[in-house]
């Protein structure tokens, strides 16, 4: 089973110690998001998933956690979304400068092999042109090449 971690919220970034508890209690409750009345109980043991996938526009809170997850043996990589975009878009963020030298520092850590970077969404409007992407997406590309 691929463990797709953070598809209804940013758990990297907000949730961190409840899914190391959970992935020391070899399960999760998982509440059906179109029969609110059913709730499945999910095994989560290192036999059974076979990689997660961390989905997350912050692993600073999450970092921390990195070394009991390899310890657990689960293997992981993250799939992180970093935009030029400000507060006005993407509300209750770092500033995007730390939130790039976490994406640096993650991929120092765990390999740059499982780091893939995503910008997304990308947004067009009377002040994001296409010239404002094109420029914003070569810039995180220069800082995030190497990584």
């Amino acid at each position: 089973m691929i463990l797709s971690a953070s598809r209804r919220t940013d758990i990297p970034a907000y949730y961190g110690e409840w899914l190391i508890n959970r992935l020391k209690a070899g399960y999760a409750l998982v509440r059906n998001p179109m029969n609110h009345a059913q709730i499945s109980n999910v095994p989560l043991t290192p036999d059974v998933v076979d990689c997660i996938v961390f989905w997350t526009k912050d692993a600073h809170n999450f970092m921390p956690y990195l070394p009991i997850l390899d310890k657990m043996g689960y293997p992981y990589y993250f799939q992180f979304t970093l935009t030029p975009y400000g507060a006005d878009m993407e509300q209750n963020l770092r500033p995007k400068h730390a939130i790039v030298e976490t994406f640096i520092q993650l991929s120092k850590t765990i390999g740059k092999e499982r780091v893939i970077w995503r910008f997304d969404p990308i947004v067009w409007n009377n002040t994001l042109t296409l010239d404002y992407q094109k420029e914003q997406f070569l810039r995180l590309c220069t800082q995030l090449a190497p990584y």
